[in-house]
């Protein structure tokens, strides 16, 4: 049987990229995915290829940074669903911009959606999952959660209080039978990439194919992740074989990191 067969997921920022990677294999796995984003219609996509692979998906729009929207969001679910067993935090931005350049905004902009989006969704199906005495929550963090790196300041800056926050809500959470881990990828090949590529070549006077090769290359197998990759972390940490696994962050980076 498929291990997360009856289960309802909710995963945020699923409309592309990581996301959609991880709908597929949740769904592979016999959960009912609801593919959340701020672009429906991207969303709606990936609800398609997930009912093309025969598994089953809705979408609802959703806009993490607002409070109101994380919890209709959960209502419509419980309506609906009268359960949600996971919960998956992806939807996530980036930018590369020197420090020197950092402005309020997009200080704001990163921050409002990689933690305070984090911190909406997980409060808005928290007290659902008390009262059941049951659930599963993987934060999508990154390996730069973990290690800075130049020009990225203002995203491993979130990335590293999604990680304190996931370790804050498992310890808080683990006497209610609730999981909390992270997922840290690396470099993971999606459509966010191809901004962050042109930024990273302006910002350090390389080529497009200069910058992807310096992320590259400090990967043992020489290889990019790709979505499916972290949809497979995911499964499992939402899986029941994962009961007593919280509090962890774990790196799917090919090596790159290991800590």
């Amino acid at each position: 049987m498929a291990e997360l067969a009856g289960k309802v997921a909710v995963i945020t920022g699923g409309g592309t990229g990581i996301g959609r990677g991880i709908a597929l294999v949740m769904a592979r796995e016999g959960a009912t995915v609801i593919c959340t984003d701020i672009s429906p219609g991207h969303a709606e996509e990936t609800a398609a290829a997930v009912r093309a692979a025969g598994g089953r998906a809705e979408v609802l729009a959703q806009d993490v940074t607002k409070w109101d929207s994380c919890r209709e969001v959960a209502d419509k679910v419980l309506s609906a669903h009268g359960k949600i067993d996971i919960l998956v935090t992806n939807a996530g931005v980036s930018k590369s911009v020197p420090i020197t350049d950092l402005d309020e905004a997009e200080w704001d902009r990163v921050h409002n959606v990689n933690i305070k989006g984090v911190f909406f969704s997980c409060k808005s199906v928290i007290p659902h999952m008390i009262s059941r005495r049951y659930g599963k929550i993987v934060t999508i963090a990154s390996m730069v959660g973990k290690e800075g790196i130049p020009l990225f300041s203002h995203y491993c800056a979130s990335k590293f209080a999604v990680i304190g926050l996931t370790q804050s809500l498992a310890k808080e959470l683990a006497p209610h039978n609730i999981n909390v881990n992270a997922v840290c990828p690396g470099v993971v090949r999606t459509p966010l990439w191809d901004p962050l590529l042109q930024q990273l070549s302006a910002n350090k006077g390389i080529s497009e194919a200069e910058a992807w090769g310096e992320f590259v290359s400090g990967i043992p197998f020489a290889r990019p992740q790709e979505p499916q990759d972290i949809g497979e972390a995911v499964a499992f940490l939402a899986s029941d074989r994962a009961r007593n696994i919280t509090a962890e962050s774990a790196n799917v980076s090919g090596g790159q990191f290991n800590w």
